[in-house]
């Protein structure tokens, strides 16, 4: 992966105060000791140590320690808060470990007596009940004997200020955390929080509860900017009926840029950290008269360790544009993968005398040059390995340790994928990594278990389907757009539904043994081939999340679009964690959550990625200005639709009233076509069935020159009896129409303006080749009223938000 290394000021936009060497300290003696979470009380010492909160006056009472009366006399107010003290033991309220107790020494010493006494076979029982949870230093254990154990290793009880809440009302505590995930590296997380955190996450929608990203590339300002779009701020700042203001914007972009501030120096992407953190989390901080009081805090640590090498990713391009290529795995004799790779590159139109192919038997196999041998390769910018899994270690090995290539597409599969070629997959990934590392940094390599690529720019396709199998529409321009998915089918299937042409790009990176997800995000941002790049990703490799978000940045500020699938919604990194963080913000909330503030459009569903890649694909251009709709339909129904449909998760599209100009432009249509009687000017505008196409074309054109319309919806209308485009059969295109016809038309109409024109058919499968007629010319059709609503309106938010 490709990292910046910032030094320490320039990772905190504001003024702090944060004593890291204090920090450093209270890792250290824990370390000692070969404990890597801190106490409670320890973690209240590192968050003093950020400078932005108000610790709680604290007291830590040991087993068998006597406690006096006058050790309680720092503490203000009639009560205190008993919790247990144990390495194991974080969720201490579902154990009986946390208690509020009149502040009195002999009830505060009966008290922990009790709690030190029951907390172990409470704790026991829990561990019974959740075997995924048991800590290791407990296996092997059971009953009365797992009991002491537990028992043994309680220290005591920590003695805190009772601080009362504010307010009992929802949403009056807030959660802050840190997390090193794998795949994005720090994540900063804040939102409602308190002992229901999980439940309000699971009950609002995602982002309104809590918000998450990655503390790498954004500071406390820019964070706060997000938070303030959740519940919790409207909580905090006093915005909800009978509310009142808890805490100054100041004070939490300062915990914010704090947070951030020690989540970026703790990390493995600081080559000097002298500890990672793993885990940081205060829920809740009650919110007490403009202080922010950590009330819980958890902090568990580990000792640095560092990235993989970077990969040489320039060396991508000559993958996607190489001048000689050599295959290896070509049967001379019948069609295998190879084989068919070989005739798809020689039909790309790659040219014969630029191929090789390594074939100990053959002299030449469909017209191109074979060698006996790899070492008879040298220097070729790209080979594409189509062999057994057993036959690879030996082959890579031969590449890299003799620069046989500059880029490599492995399509071998099997390795990794199955227990037993596991410890091979590995051998084989740190031999790359090695490569990596030396003078040149070796060849990049896409795969294993992938289809390759198929560049339309490069002449180049990898993909061992059969042309029959997966017909390329050669007849059309490639279209600007580059498709990366982890699954070779997906990539196939995808290409087949992009309307407006194959992609320029068509790359599956396979088990991402090498060469990442990120990578091409980063290699693609630059590319002027290319304007939408759209991702089908299940997971990514190790920080490779946060390198794709450093591409996707990349790419939107050189004028692109990406459009992301994230598969696999599984809470996995629940097990990972022992705070609140992972339960309301897993890994599919995480991931979407960094790729959306990175620049990235996700979507929901594989219907709505289809839908707005091809939208995309078509309205790339178009200038995205507002969310004014103008609406056309010949059916009341779709009216009615088009209304009840302007709402999405992301905006809100309006219906405004056409301006005096419009309205007389369409009104003089209709008194054309005697119709005036019949139809009333308004948005949306209901059509009778009788206009015939003109009155829907100069509607339309009408709207789209309207100042107060930013884009038009309208049904194509082909089942109206009056318009002249109606499904045939017997017609080699499938439908006839004529010069005048609307879908002879509205392609021209389309070209001329520079505002979006979005048409749906709701009018079955015999008027799909009028549909597909539409979408080849540039104008994206889709199946009923309420798909084209939500994906424009889905589509122009994030438009708007590229601008902003």
């Amino acid at each position: 992966m490709q990292t910046t290394r910032l030094p320490p000021e320039e990772w905190i936009a504001m003024q702090l105060f944060i004593d890291f060497d204090k920090m450093t300290r209270i890792f250290a003696t824990a370390a000692q000791k070969e404990r890597f979470l801190l106490y409670e009380h320890e973690t209240y010492d590192l968050l003093a140590a950020l400078g932005s909160e108000s610790v709680l006056e604290y007291l830590l009472l040991s087993r068998n320690q006597r406690l006096g009366s006058d050790a309680l006399a720092p503490f203000l107010g009639e009560k205190v808060v008993l919790k247990v003290v144990s390495p194991d033991v974080v969720h201490k309220s579902d154990v009986g470990g946390v208690k509020v107790v009149p502040k009195m020494a002999g009830k505060v010493r009966s008290e922990s007596r009790r709690m030190m006494d029951t907390v172990g076979r409470r704790y026991t029982e829990f561990l019974e009940a959740h075997p995924d949870q048991w800590p290791s230093v407990y296996v092997g254990l059971s009953g009365e004997e797992l009991q002491e154990a537990v028992h043994k290793r309680v220290k005591g009880v920590l003695i805190t200020q009772y601080l009362p809440p504010e307010s009992e009302s929802l949403g009056n505590e807030l959660l802050v955390s840190l997390r090193w995930t794998r795949e994005f590296g720090m994540v900063i997380t804040a939102g409602l929080g308190g002992t229901d955190t999980e439940f309000y996450a699971e009950r609002f929608r995602l982002g309104q509860a809590v918000v998450s990203t990655s503390t790498a590339d954004v500071s406390g300002e820019e964070f706060f900017e997000l938070f303030k779009k959740t519940i919790a701020y409207e909580k905090l700042s006093g915005q909800t009926r009978g509310g009142k203001r808890l805490v100054s914007d100041e004070q939490l972009i300062e915990c914010f840029g704090a947070f951030i501030g020690v989540g970026n120096y703790f990390s493995p992407l600081n080559d000097q950290a002298p500890y990672v953190i793993e885990e940081l989390e205060v829920n809740p901080f009650a919110l007490v008269d403009y202080e922010m009081v950590p009330l819980d805090g958890l902090c568990r640590f580990a000792l640095p360790y560092r990235a993989r090498a970077p990969r040489a990713i320039t060396r991508i391009g000559n993958m996607l544009h190489p001048e000689r290529v050599a295959l290896i795995g070509v049967s001379a004799t019948k069609m295998n993968f190879g084989r068919n790779i070989l005739q798809n590159m020689l039909t790309a139109g790659f040219p014969a005398e630029k191929l090789t192919v390594v074939s100990p038997s053959a002299g030449q196999i469909d017209g191109v040059r074979c060698v006996k041998d790899i070492t008879e390769v040298n220097g070729v910018d790209l080979m594409i390995v189509a062999v057994a899994a057993e036959q690879v270690p030996s082959l890579i090995d031969e590449i890299i340790d003799n620069r046989r290539a500059e880029s490599v597409i492995l399509i071998s599969g099997g390795l990794g994928e199955t227990e037993e070629s596991y410890e091979q997959a590995r051998e084989l990934v740190e031999k790359i990594c090695l490569s990596h590392g030396r003078e040149g940094g070796g060849p990049v390599i896409l795969g294993g278990n992938c289809m390759g690529v198929i560049s339309r720019i490069g002449r180049v396709d990898s993909f061992f389907t059969p042309e029959t199998c997966s017909p390329k529409r050669k007849g059309l321009p490639p279209s600007p757009i580059a498709l990366v998915s982890q699954s070779g089918a997906f990539a196939l299937v995808r290409m087949t539904k992009l309307v407006t042409g194959d992609p320029a790009y068509n790359i599956t990176v396979g088990n991402q043994m090498d060469l990442t997800i990120g990578d091409f995000l980063t290699y693609l941002a630059d590319d002027d081939n290319v304007g939408v790049i759209c991702v089908y990703v299940e997971g990514f490799q190790d920080l490779d999340g946060l390198h794709a978000c450093r591409g996707i940045r990349r790419a939107v500020e050189n004028g692109k679009e990406v459009i992301v699938y994230k598969a696999g919604r599984t809470p996995e990194g629940k097990k990972a964690t022992s705070g609140h963080t992972a339960s309301v913000a897993g890994d599919y909330m995480v991931c979407t959550s960094c790729l959306t503030q990175a620049g990235a459009l996700v979507a929901d569903t594989l219907e709505e990625f289809d839908g707005l890649i091809n939208l995309a694909a078509i309205l790339h251009e178009k200038q995205v200005t507002g969310y004014n709709i103008g609406a056309l339909s010949p059916a009341g129904f779709e009216s009615v639709g088009i209304a009840d449909s302007l709402q999405s998760r992301d905006s809100i599209l309006k219906l405004p009233t056409f301006s005096a100009k419009t309205m007389m432009a369409i009104s003089d249509q209709f008194n054309r076509a005697g119709l005036a009687g019949i139809m009333e000017v308004k948005n949306p505008l209901d059509i009778s069935p009788a206009a015939p196409d003109v009155v829907y074309l100069e509607s339309i054109r009408a709207m789209l020159t309207d100042e107060n319309i930013d884009a038009v919806v309208t049904s194509l209308g082909s089942l109206s009896p009056s318009t002249s485009d109606t499904p045939d059969p017997a017609s080699p295109a499938g439908w006839v129409g004529n010069e005048k016809s609307l879908a002879t038309l509205l392609p021209q109409l389309q070209l001329e303006s520079t505002k979006p024109l979005i048409v749906f058919n709701d009018a079955g499968r015999a008027h799909e080749p009028i549909n597909d007629a539409l979408r080849v010319r540039g104008v994206p059709v889709f199946d009923n009223c309420s798909l084209a609503m939500t994906l424009l309106a889905r589509y122009t938010a994030y438009r708007l938000s590229l601008r902003r």
